[in-house]
């Protein structure tokens, strides 16, 4: 289990769907559970597979390097302006899209990228894992919620084994076991995600 600044431990629990639609509905459950205070949703990622084998990815909160360069660019060449007139201005914005760019590829404030790696290679053609990154959270209203998801598969969770096994219990799941890709078992990565 993770920890994030204020030392409350972070939970990141990973959930197939066949459906893109009852995907989309847990997300929107789990925001409804973080609104009425039984987590914190500090990352999602939204991992689907086609019919083809084409893998999409979706992260809430991962800063791409691109737009950080481009957001920090402004404001530094907005200071450069400021301080240094036009020459300023030029140089603030070299000097801030740097920054930004190298900030973006060293700060990951969400689902770290090897994690996300392993939920690419969890995901199986035709379905979707939700990936939650949670902290603060009510297991019991967690299994309450599970419960309107039958069929949905637990693919990770660095959980209490009880709570784990409550979950996969309320998605009326049979076998503990996380399948990988073709049907095979692979681990986790070795890390607990960390922010």
């Amino acid at each position: 289990m993770a920890t994030n600044d204020d030392d409350s431990p972070q939970f990141l629990v990973g959930v197939s769907f066949d459906d893109t639609f009852r995907a989309q509905e847990f997300l929107t459950a789990s925001t409804r559970l973080a609104a009425g205070g039984d987590l914190r949703l500090v990352d999602a990622v939204v991992v689907s597979k086609d019919d083809k084998g084409r893998t999409m990815v979706r992260e809430t909160t991962d800063p791409q390097p691109a737009r950080t360069a481009l957001s920090g660019g402004m404001w530094a060449g907005l200071f450069g302006l400021m301080l240094g007139g036009p020459v300023g201005w030029l140089a603030g914005t070299a000097l801030g899209a740097s920054a930004g760019a190298i900030t973006a590829k060293v700060v990951d404030l969400g689902i770290p990228d090897e994690w996300v790696g392993w939920f690419r290679q969890a995901v199986q053609p035709g379905s979707v894992i939700v990936a939650l990154l949670v902290t603060g959270l009510n297991v019991n209203a967690l299994v309450d919620e599970a419960a309107r998801f039958a069929g949905a598969h637990l693919v990770y969770a660095n959980l209490e084994p009880n709570a784990m096994e409550r979950i996969r219990g309320a998605f009326g799941e049979a076998s503990p076991d996380e399948p990988g890709p073709d049907g095979a078992t692979w681990p986790p990565p070795d890390t607990a995600p960390t922010t």
